[in-house]
C-alpha cells in the first residue's frame, strides 16, 4: 500500500499541503493560459535551433514563459561554457534543481572545466566525486593542491583497474607519480590487472614503464603466461615490491583456473600453506576456483569445494552448491547448503521452496510443510510453485493504488508533469522520460506514487513501471503490472490460440511495455523481436517482411511475437515451460538442455544453465499469472500458474514435438 494510503491523517496532509505548495508555486509562476499548439511550435523550433546553436532562429520573448524555456537556456550556457563563470553555472543548477537539465549542466561544466584547467571553478560547481572515469580525473587533479590526501585516495582508486584510463587522468597519474604516492609496485599491481582484463597492449606499455629492478619479475612473468603450471615455482621474492609475488601469483591463478580448474586446484593445494598473497588476493582465488568446480562440475574438486565453501560464507557459491544438488537430486546436500546460507538469503522463497521439496523427498513431512508455507507467502514463481504444493490460493501481496481525486488534481500542476507532458507534446519522447525518472527517483514515496498514477492515466505504461522501479513501489501492482495493449494481446492471443496474459508477461519482461525499447543487439518492440526472426515469421503467415521501424508498432511487434511463441508452443506440445525458455534463449539450446536435465519441471527450471534464462522463465510464468489476477480485480482463486500436464510432465526429449 502507498505511504499515503497507510499514513495518519497529519502525515497525509502534510503531504497534501507540500504538493499543493509546489502546484501553487507552479501556477504563479506559469502564464495564465495554457501553452497553445503555436507555442508548442514555437517551443519546438527554438529547442531545434538551440541544438544546432542558430541563435537567431531563436524567438526568445515568444518561449520566455513557455514551460520548456529551460532547455533553450541549458544549451546557450553549455554553448558558452568556456567563459561562462561558476556562479553562472551554480545559478542554474539552483533554479532547475528539480529537472534533470540540473545534473546534466553539473556534468557538462564538469568536464569542459577541467579540460581548461578552470580547476576552483570544478570544485566550485561540484558537490562531491562526480560520476565517470573523465570527471573523476579531472575533479582529483583538481584536488591535488586543496585536499592532497584525497586527491592520491582517489587517484590511486582510478589507477587500479585493468583497462586503460583516459587522457583526462594523464596529469593526476604523472603528479602522484612525482609525488611517490603511485610506485613501480602499483604500475606492476596495474599490469597484472590488465593481464586477467585481457588488454594485452595496456600490460605492455605498463611492462616497459618499470625499471631493471624489475626484470625478474618481467621474467616471472613471460614465464608463468606461457605455462600456467609453472605458478608453482614463482619465488617469494621477485625483487624490490613486496607484493610482486602475491600479485603475479594471483592473476596466475585468475587464468589457470578458468583454463583448467581441476589442475589449477592442484597448483593451490601445493602453494597455498605459503604463497605471499593478502587475504583479498587469497579469498579471489579460491572463490573462483570454487566457482569454475562447480560450474564446470569438476567431481574431483567437490571434496575440496564442500570443505571451503563454509568458511568462504559466499551467498552466491552456497546458492550454485544448492542449485547443483537439486539438479542431482541430492537432497540430503540441498538441507545442508541451505542451512548454511545467510538468515536473508535463506528466508527467500527460492531457498525455502527447495528446502520443503528436500524435506518431502527425505520423508520429513511437517518440517516440508512449514517450508512450502514460508515460501508460499511471496509473488514469485516458486512462491506459487510451493502454493501449488499446499493446494492453497496465491499469495500477491498487493497494496492499495487508490489515489484521491484532490490528490490526481494536485499532481497535475505539479511542474515535473507540466515539463514532461510539455515534452510529449514536442515529441520529445526522450527527454519527457528523464523528467519523469529524475522525479520518481528523488521525490518522496507519496510523490512517486501519484506521478505512477498520474502515468497510468495517461496511457504512459513503460513510465509508470519505471516510475515504481526507480521509487521501489514493489506491491504497487496495478502500476508495475498494467493493462498495456491489452485489446492487442486479446486479439493476437486469440487469433494465435496463445494464452494473452503469457503475452503480457512476456512483454512486461522484454520491454517493460516499452513498445520503443531496442536491446543492444537489435531486438525491437514490446516483444523484443529481432529483425531476422521478424522477417521468418512474417514468411510463415505470407505477409510482407516488416521494416525495422514497423517493429517498434505495438500492433505489428504483438502480431509477430505471438506468432512466433505460438511457434515455440508447438516445437513443445504446448509446454510454456520449455516454450518460454526457447523464446529467450532459442529452441536448439532447449532442446539440448532436455537431453540431460532433471524431468521434473522445478529441477529443470533450476537446471537452466543460462542466468539470465533461469530468470526469465520465473519471471514471465509468475507475471502471467499476475496478469490474470488483476484481470480478476486481485482474485487469485482459480488461478494457475501451471497446467497438470507442465507440472507433472516429463522434461526430456519426448516433450519435443517431431515433424
Amino acid at each position: 500500500m502507498p505511504a499515503f494510503l497507510e499514513c495518519s491523517p497529519c502525515k497525509r496532509q502534510r503531504w497534501l499541503r507540500r504538493c499543493f505548495a509546489g502546484a501553487l508555486g507552479l501556477a504563479l509562476a506559469a502564464p495564465a493560459l495554457a501553452a497553445t499548439p503555436s507555442d508548442d511550435l514555437v517551443m519546438k523550433q527554438a529547442l531545434d535551433a538551440a541544438r544546432d546553436q542558430r541563435w537567431d532562429a531563436i524567438d526568445q520573448a515568444a518561449i520566455q514563459d513557455h514551460v520548456l524555456a529551460g532547455y533553450v537556456e541549458y544549451h546557450r550556457l553549455r554553448a558558452r561554457l568556456s567563459t561562462a563563470s561558476a556562479a553562472e553555472v551554480n545559478d542554474f543548477i539552483t533554479r532547475y534543481g528539480d529537472s534533470p537539465l540540473a545534473g546534466w549542466m553539473r556534468g557538462t561544466a564538469q568536464t569542459r572545466f577541467g579540460q581548461l584547467g578552470r580547476f576552483a571553478d570544478l570544485l566550485a560547481i561540484s558537490d562531491g566525486e562526480p560520476d565517470g572515469a573523465i570527471r573523476q580525473c579531472y575533479y582529483y587533479t583538481a584536488l591535488l593542491d586543496r585536499d592532497p590526501a584525497r586527491a592520491a585516495a582517489g587517484g590511486e582508486k582510478l589507477w587500479h583497474v585493468g583497462a586503460s584510463q583516459p587522457d583526462a587522468c594523464d596529469t593526476l597519474f604523472a603528479t602522484l607519480t612525482q609525488r611517490g604516492v603511485l610506485t613501480d609496485e602499483d604500475t606492476w599491481e596495474r599490469m597484472m590487472l590488465a593481464w586477467e582484463n585481457g588488454q594485452s597492449g595496456l600490460v605492455s606499455y605498463l611492462e616497459r614503464s618499470l625499471g631493471d629492478a624489475w626484470q625478474p619479475a618481467i621474467t616471472q612473468f613471460e614465464r608463468v603466461s606461457a605455462n600456467y603450471a609453472a605458478v608453482t615455482q614463482i619465488p617469494q621474492d621477485l625483487g624490490p615490491g613486496k607484493g610482486a609475488a602475491g600479485a603475479l601469483t594471483a592473476a596466475t591463478m585468475h587464468a589457470f583456473t578458468r583454463a583448467d580448474t581441476e589442475a589449477a586446484l592442484e597448483a593451490w593445494r601445493k602453494i597455498a600453506p605459503h604463497a605471499a598473497l593478502s587475504d583479498a588476493q587469497r579469498e579471489r582465488v579460491e572463490h573462483d576456483l570454487a566457482f569454475y568446480s562447480m560450474v564446470r562440475d569438476v567431481a574431483n574438486n567437490q571434496g575440496w569445494v564442500d570443505a571451503n565453501l563454509p568458511r568462504l560464507a559466499d551467498a552466491d557459491l552456497i546458492e550454485l552448491r544448492i542449485r547443483n544438488a537439486v539438479t542431482a537430486g541430492h537432497w540430503q546436500n540441498v538441507v545442508r547448503w541451505t542451512q548454511a546460507l545467510p538468515d536473508t538469503a535463506r528466508s527467500n522463497a527460492h531457498w525455502q521452496y527447495w528446502l520443503g521439496r528436500a524435506q518431502a523427498a527425505l520423508g520429513n513431512d511437517e518440517a516440508a510443510r512449514r517450508a512450502y508455507a514460508s515460501a508460499a507467502s511471496e509473488r514469485s514463481f516458486f512462491g506459487f510453485a510451493a502454493a501449488d504444493r499446499l493446494g492453497q490460493p496465491y499469495h500477491l501481496q498487493m497494496s492499495d493504488t487508490r489515489v484521491t481525486t484532490l490528490q490526481q488534481e494536485l499532481t497535475n500542476m505539479l511542474p515535473v508533469v507540466q515539463r514532461t507532458e510539455a515534452l510529449m507534446r514536442i515529441g520529445e519522447e526522450g527527454l519527457a522520460r528523464s523528467e519523469w525518472y529524475t522525479a520518481a527517483a528523488r521525490d518522496t514515496p507519496e510523490q512517486a506514487a501519484a506521478l505512477a498514477d498520474y502515468a497510468i492515466r495517461q496511457g504512459w505504461y513503460a513510465m509508470a513501471v519505471q516510475t515504481t522501479i526507480a521509487a521501489k513501489q514493489w506491491d504497487a501492482l496495478p502500476w508495475r503490472f498494467p493493462a498495456a495493449y491489452r485489446e492487442s494481446f486479446l486479439h493476437w492471443g486469440e487469433h494465435q490460440q496463445v494464452d494473452p496474459f503469457l503475452l503480457m508477461g512476456i512483454a512486461r519482461r522484454e520491454s517493460a511495455f516499452n513498445p520503443e525499447a531496442m536491446s543492444p543487439v537489435g531486438a525491437r518492440g514490446l516483444m523484443q523481436l529481432m529483425p531476422g526472426t521478424a522477417d521468418h515469421v512474417a514468411r510463415q503467415l505470407g505477409i510482407a517482411a516488416p521494416s525495422k521501424a514497423e517493429l517498434f508498432q505495438p500492433q505489428t511487434n504483438i502480431r509477430l511475437g505471438s506468432s512466433y511463441i505460438r511457434s515455440m508452443l508447438e516445437r513443445y506440445r504446448g509446454n510454456r515451460i520449455a516454450a518460454t525458455a526457447a523464446y529467450n534463449a532459442g529452441p536448439q539450446r532447449v532442446d539440448r538442455w532436455l537431453t540431460s536435465a532433471p524431468q521434473e519441471f522445478d529441477r529443470f527450471v533450476e537446471s537452466i544453465p543460462f542466468r539470465e534464462t533461469r530468470d526469465y522463465v520465473q519471471a514471465v510464468l509468475a507475471y502471467r499469472v499476475i496478469f490474470e489476477s488483476l484481470a480478476k480485480q486481485g482474485d487469485t482463486q482459480g488461478v494457475a500458474m501451471l497446467t497438470p500436464a507442465e507440472r507433472q510432465g516429463r522434461y526430456d526429449p519426448t516433450l519435443i514435438a517431431r515433424n
